[in-house]
């Protein structure tokens, strides 16, 4: 079977998390700078077959749209033109970063790699396909 990649898409970085090839469980794959990441992912899409992406989309409480709604809503136009043939899902981060430095102290994390923000970003992006994943079972 293929995986699902999530993308938690930053400014400056992004993470990313994949499922198994069985997608029952996410796992953190990589920060990438964002603008580097069309090319990471066509790399990793060369050695991994991909069913499709979950975009984590960036949402007040409210529901309107954050100051980054528009970069991310622009990187999903440039991701669907990178593969056209995958489905792109939109899904609700709210809280996700919240979550991943919650679930980091949880798991015992030592506070240096806590303060790597890319570390945050990965753990963001399993937040974002576990959640999918269990959405759509």
């Amino acid at each position: 079977m293929s995986r699902i990649v999530s993308i938690d898409y930053g400014a400056k970085r992004t993470g990313i998390a994949v499922t198994d090839p069985l997608q029952l469980i996410a796992t953190a794959l990589e920060t990438v700078r964002s603008h580097e990441l069309l090319d990471y992912l066509k790399n990793y899409a060369s050695r991994e077959p991909i069913e499709s992406f979950v975009v984590g989309m960036p949402k007040n409480l409210d529901s309107t749209d954050t100051n980054n709604t528009p970069l991310v809503k622009t990187f999903i136009k440039h991701l669907k033109k990178a593969f056209p043939d995958l489905p792109v899902y939109e899904h609700d981060e709210r809280f996700t970063s919240k979550m991943a430095l919650q679930a980091m102290i949880a798991g015992g994390t030592k506070k240096s790699d806590r303060r790597q923000k890319g570390n945050i970003d990965k753990v963001s992006a399993v937040i974002i396909l576990q959640s999918f994943l269990e959405s759509n079972k």
